[in-house]
């Protein structure tokens, strides 16, 4: 018999990553996320209602999207306006993305791009 529990969604998203400081310079400082929790073994940003946390790494390996684990994350988008003003801004700081492109699957806008340790991000039309 299932469980079936009852939820109002995800809390946080926990993310390892190879330096804790390139992150979250790149998290505040070119996605502009503010920093709501931070020591000296993590730090968290909120996206709506979800918080996303990264911890340092405990060896050095490599993202690697093929393996169990994250493929990628998707942040919601609300407007097409928004969607290419954020993937000009990501294209402006030099961070590679995209463009703005279509999922052919779903019919939905979006633009990824990745972080430091190669991690893929998206912001994706609701």
């Amino acid at each position: 018999m299932p469980i079936n529990p009852k939820t109002p969604g995800i809390h946080h998203i926990n993310l390892r990553c190879s330096n804790l400081d390139a992150a979250k310079k790149f998290y505040r400082d070119v996605l502009g996320f503010p920093i709501a929790l931070e020591n000296d073994q993590l730090f968290a940003f909120p996206v709506g209602s979800v918080f996303i946390v990264f911890k340092k790494a405990d060896d050095e390996a490599k993202f690697n999207p093929f393996t169990i684990g994250t493929d990628h994350v998707a942040i919601a988008c609300e407007s097409e306006g928004e969607l290419k003003r954020v993937a000009q801004g990501l294209s402006d700081a030099n961070v590679e993305n995209t463009g703005v492109k279509l999922d052919p699957t779903l019919q939905k806008q979006y633009v990824a791009f990745k972080d430091p340790d190669r991690i893929q991000w998206e912001f994706y039309m609701v």
